[in-house]
């Protein structure tokens, strides 16, 4: 067994391994339903052991330690049963599905905050009368998991977490849109941490959070900036997730990251679940975030919000793009900035019509009120559940107040700054750089970046997309089929309405002449 801290290609492959070991007998999506908890209860039982240890020395004896923790419990991070230990795990040969249910159970009871994160999986489910996960498979992970320790000697947290993060990519890649919905590929998280650039006392919130990949990216991003400096205050996190599944993902992912995280269950746009004593939305300093694109929502969720999110007007329902925008502007105190990576449509949608078009006007209200800082075009195939590039929206409540960024919007185009990877494109390092570079200096580069003043948006009309400003190759804008889809929905929405109006007066006149006959 190695006595030497664990790397992060080691630990990768040595994780992938593991996956690997089942495949074939259950789809890929589901394996991470098995394999990130037991790499959890991994963890946690070796840093268990290691606690213990420290405090036999303590005290003179491990049987005299294990009595003060009996009693206790406080003595440890988190108190682990003895049949939750890997010990004894690793010891168990037959009934494995029914004992590892037995011990997420137990580690819950015994770790409330853990409740709703560990003891959802059931290692004995059973479809169709046949189970999930043999328990050939279980002892096979369990063999090849207990190869190496994951104590708090043995692996940092931060490279842990990242060899955890590697295996969510991976499923990712391997199951296409399901688990896509839950993993932002790391490269977009990582340039959207470098624009947030998190200050200490910073409060972070994604109201959409996954499995936590932005939160992460976030403190790791202030971790490279300041280190272990206790002297700091650290940055408090704050996610909500709809999916019971991937939020216990997040609350593991950020418990392995050493992380102090509140990640809540339920539906932010129904039933946001942070708020002030007054039942106001609670603001924070930095709200990062990539929500479903184009999720529908009925008018009702915005015409009856409690919250008073929709300052700026009611989304159409054929897509929520700008509710989602709005609500994460309203979590923001009055000097916050928020970064959403979100359909490109939705800042070009609507512009260039006659009549009405929602979206256009909320982002003419954005941009009125100079609150939209940059934007940022993507290339194609980055994402797990798309082959659609996606923007990045910077949005700075203060902006207004910054001399040299008043009155001006950023749009930049890296649509071809990739790498090609396999199955997806990605962001090389030195594509995030050069964003970085450019935001925080605030400057036109040839070809990748564009300052226009608000006035230059007016009179396009609105469209934000950073490929009229800075075109490649000379190629003309052209409008994806899906963003042509989402239009004619919308378009087909204002027709019912005006439909809707036209016959209440058609109606209305009617009554009147019966009534003066």
């Amino acid at each position: 067994m190695p006595n030497s801290v664990l790397d992060i290609k080691t630990l990768e492959n040595w994780l992938w391994e593991a996956a690997c070991s089942i495949r074939g007998e259950i789809d890929a999506p589901k394996y991470k339903d098995y394999i990130l908890p037991l790499i959890f209860i991994k963890r946690l039982s070796d840093v268990f052991d290691d606690e213990l240890n420290t405090l036999s020395e303590k005290f003179g004896s491990p049987e005299k330690a294990e009595k003060l923790i009996e009693i206790d419990h406080s003595l440890v991070r988190f108190y682990l049963p003895k049949k939750a230990r890997w010990e004894n795990i690793s010891k168990q040969t037959t009934g494995l599905g029914e004992y590892l249910t037995d011990v997420v159970r137990a580690i819950s009871r015994e770790n409330p905050k853990l409740q709703g994160v560990i003891d959802i999986v059931d290692f004995n489910a059973t479809t169709a009368g046949q189970r999930v996960i043999s328990d050939e498979s279980l002892k096979r992970l369990i063999e090849i998991l207990g190869r190496y320790r994951l104590g708090l000697k043995d692996v940092e947290p931060d490279i842990f977490g990242r060899a955890y993060e590697y295996l969510l990519r991976k499923f990712a890649e391997g199951s296409g849109q399901s688990a896509g919905e839950f993993y932002t590929p790391k490269e977009v998280a990582i340039l959207m941490s470098y624009l947030l650039d998190p200050e200490p006392g910073h409060e972070v919130y994604d109201p959409c959070c996954g499995s936590g990949g932005l939160l992460i990216k976030t403190f790791l991003r202030f971790r490279d900036k300041y280190g272990h400096d206790t002297t700091l205050a650290p940055l408090k996190f704050y996610g909500q997730e709809i999916l019971a599944s991937t939020f216990a993902m997040a609350r593991m992912n950020a418990f392995i990251h050493d992380m102090e995280a509140d990640i809540a269950i339920g539906n932010t746009m129904e039933r946001p679940a942070f708020l002030n004593s007054d039942g106001s939305l609670k603001k924070f300093d930095l709200v990062t975030a990539n929500p479903m694109w184009n999720q529908k929502f009925k008018q009702s969720t915005y015409e009856n919000d409690p919250y008073n999110r929709f300052i700026f007007g009611y989304p159409p329902e054929s897509s929520a793009d700008w509710g989602w925008i709005q609500h994460m502007y309203t979590s923001l105190k009055d000097s916050g900035r928020m970064a959403v990576v979100i359909d490109t449509g939705a800042v070009s949608r609507g512009s260039g019509t006659s009549g009405k078009n929602r979206e256009r006007d909320i982002r003419k209200a954005f941009v009125d009120n100079d609150l939209i800082e940059a934007v940022i075009l993507l290339p194609e195939n980055l994402f797990y559940n798309t082959t659609a590039p996606g923007v990045i929206i910077v949005i700075n409540k203060n902006k207004s107040q910054i001399e040299n960024r008043k009155s001006q919007i950023l749009l930049i185009n890296i649509s071809d700054l990739y790498e090609k990877g396999r199955p997806k494109n990605y962001l090389p390092d030195s594509t995030i750089q050069k964003v970085y570079e450019i935001y925080r200096e605030w400057k036109e580069e040839e070809g990748i970046s564009k300052i226009i003043i608000i006035d230059e948006a007016i009179r396009n009309d609105y469209n934000l997309s950073p490929s009229r400003y800075v075109a490649k190759n000379n190629q003309d804008e052209v409008l994806p089929l899906d963003e042509a889809i989402v239009e004619l929905e919308e378009a087909e929405e204002e027709r019912k309405k005006a439909d809707q109006k036209l016959w209440e007066i058609i109606k209305s006149l009617r009554v009147h002449r019966v009534e003066s006959l």
